[in-house]
């Protein structure tokens, strides 16, 4: 994950999912964001990252409990939720949020 600062300086949005394999809810949250891809296409970027092999990165950015979101366009966290959220929610947050 060297290239982390770079993915998140891009200028569309990017959505980062914080997960683990072991996590019920971010197995439930994994087909929500490919909806959520699927409906904004090249709108945004949607990064999963395993916090268990990314524990550096996930402690950065203080993640405490999986799954967590944060949204980030040039290089600026705009937004963060932890647990699951619906697609309409997400697609919602991510086009409010993002210019």
């Amino acid at each position: 994950m060297s290239n982390f600062d770079t993915i998140i300086k891009s200028d569309k949005p990017v959505l980062i999912d914080f997960f683990a394999s072991w996590c019920g809810p971010c197995k439930m949250l994994g087909p929500i964001l490919k909806e959520v891809k699927d409906s904004l296409g090249d709108r945004i970027s949607i990064i999963k990252i395993d916090v268990d092999k990314n524990q550096q990165i996930a402690s950065q950015y203080q993640v405490r409990g999986v799954p967590t979101m944060i949204l980030f366009q040039n290089g600026k966290q705009l937004w963060r939720q932890s647990g699951v959220l619906n697609k309409e929610d997400i697609i919602k947050i991510i086009l409010e949020k993002s210019n």
